[in-house]
């Protein structure tokens, strides 16, 4: 094998090789040997087929698989030789092959850059803390408390209306005959909840507490219950009494209700919750300012080809998100080529912060274990109540699902890695500035947007960070900018 290189500007390494014929015949022929010592063709006996018959029947499948084997091994070699860490999969094109001759062949690859990450000592950060008020505990309850329906009977019996709940018997029947769990007794119904099936509860609404009423209704094409499905049913209904929402006093009872001793425990396991919700909040703010100065601080090329890969998805989500909102792209306050090259500079940040968050994992040998991987596809089966097993067992049988989990634990624990060794500074706001967007006060300063759409704020989706292979979703120009760090 020979390998020559051809070309080297930036990151880009450019290779001819070529790998002589008679390489390449011994290894057909070494494979064609093994094929005869297995394969059963009649007339011969196993091991006793002619090499010549062998290369007739077996010869181009043969050929195919060292072409296939010798451009892998040889392209790997040639990056190993010349110790080079690709960056992408390399561009690999056979440029010359004829049978009894040399195979030559061409590899173009982009190679990692080179480049030292900083003294993270000397890294100096602040990270916004607020401690949770009574006031925020207690607009949490009342959330919590509105959140809960309690219904009691009318004073008067009066008619019934959308947001009321009726209490009432009911016996379905479809073709004049009653349907397996088309029946119930005191099944109590909030009247617009969407319980049942279209049609069924806006009948409801104006009877008494003492009808009776025939409901009339068709069954979905879509309903669960294929018997039923398109099928129009007859429901017998005997309201017994029409009930309306009523406040949900906040005390013992109800802390009971909800599983907890009395009230002081439910304050404390809402406390709890909400400074979790300000940890997370904090640590986003922490981890902004960090990829700020990281950026700050780095500053070597990018592959062009993971830079266009990102700017590509960018791209691509920013037109989806012009479809969805039936806008156009002459509607935004700068022209085409403004935005390409300022979501080129985005997808260039990201990229320079994705390779060096992943050479600092490298270089100190954080990685990500299967057990935190099987930690997280249990978080997100729980996210789906009733299919949990379907979703966990998905996520195992999908390696890019996984990768999915695996890219931002891995991101997370590098951002972990650089806070113990910077200099943070915590910093006591209140909830409104731990919650406020860091640019809002620039705004003021921005001239009225020359067309209908306002401009983009200027670092837009650049302080959008990601791990590696886990890409953005912008929202149109602006949307860009929400930050997920």
């Amino acid at each position: 094998m020979q390998v020559t290189q051809t070309s080297s500007e930036g990151l880009k390494r450019d290779f001819t090789v070529v790998v002589e014929a008679a390489e390449i015949d011994s290894k057909v022929t070494e494979k064609l040997t093994t094929v005869g010592e297995q394969v059963r063709l009649p007339g011969f006996r196993p091991g006793k087929v002619p090499m010549s018959i062998l290369r007739q029947r077996f010869g181009n499948q043969v050929m195919g698989e060292v072409l296939e084997e010798a451009v892998n091994e040889c392209s790997q070699k040639a990056l190993n030789d010349n110790d080079l860490r690709p960056a992408q999969q390399p561009k690999i094109e056979i440029t010359k092959f004829d049978q009894g001759s040399d195979l030559e062949f061409t590899i173009e690859v982009e190679v990692m850059p080179e480049f030292e990450p900083m003294d993270f000592s000397k890294l100096k950060l602040e990270k916004l803390v607020a401690d949770v008020e009574d006031s925020r505990v207690d607009e949490a309850l009342t959330e919590i408390a509105g959140a809960q329906k309690n219904f009691k009977k009318v004073a008067r019996n009066r008619k019934a209306k959308a947001g009321d709940a009726v209490l009432m018997d009911f016996l379905g029947k479809v073709d004049g005959v009653a349907f397996e769990g088309g029946a119930a007794e005191g099944h109590q119904l909030e009247l617009g909840s969407g319980q049942f099936i279209p049609g069924f509860e806006d009948q409801l609404i104006g009877q008494k507490g003492g009808d009776e009423v025939e409901v009339n209704v068709t069954f979905p094409e879509n309903y669960g219950a294929e018997h039923l499905a398109g099928k129009d049913a007859v429901f017998e209904v005997k309201i017994h009494e029409v009930q309306e929402a009523a406040d949900v006093e906040i005390d013992d009872e109800f802390a009971q209700k909800l599983g907890l001793d009395d009230l002081e425990a439910l304050k404390t396991a809402v406390r709890e919750r909400i400074e979790a919700d300000y940890g997370q909040l904090s640590r986003q703010t922490l981890k902004r300012n960090m990829l700020d100065a990281l950026s700050d601080n780095h500053d070597f090329e990018v592959p062009p080809g993971m830079k266009q890969a990102e700017f590509d998805s960018i791209w691509e989500q920013f037109q989806k998100e012009l479809e969805r909102t039936g806008e156009k792209l002459e509607d935004q306050d700068q022209s085409e080529e403004e935005l390409r090259e300022e979501y080129g500079s985005i997808a260039e940040r990201r990229v320079r912060l994705g390779l060096l968050l992943a050479e600092v994992g490298r270089i100190n040998n954080i990685d990500v274990t299967t057990e935190e991987v099987q930690q997280a596809m249990l978080a997100q089966a729980r996210n789906f109540p009733g299919q949990e097993q379907q979703i966990f067992q998905m996520f195992q049988q999908n390696p890019e699902m996984q990768n999915s989990l695996r890219a931002p634990i891995f991101e997370d624990k590098v951002v972990d890695f650089i806070a113990e060794l910077a200099d943070v500074k915590e910093k006591k706001v209140s909830f409104e500035e731990l919650t406020a967007d860091p640019d809002a006060e620039e705004e003021p300063k921005k001239k009225a947007p020359a067309k209908k759409k306002a401009a983009p704020k200027k670092k837009a989706a650049e302080d959008k960070e990601e791990a590696p292979k886990k890409k953005a979703a912008p929202k149109k120009k602006a949307a860009a900018k929400k930050k997920d760090d």
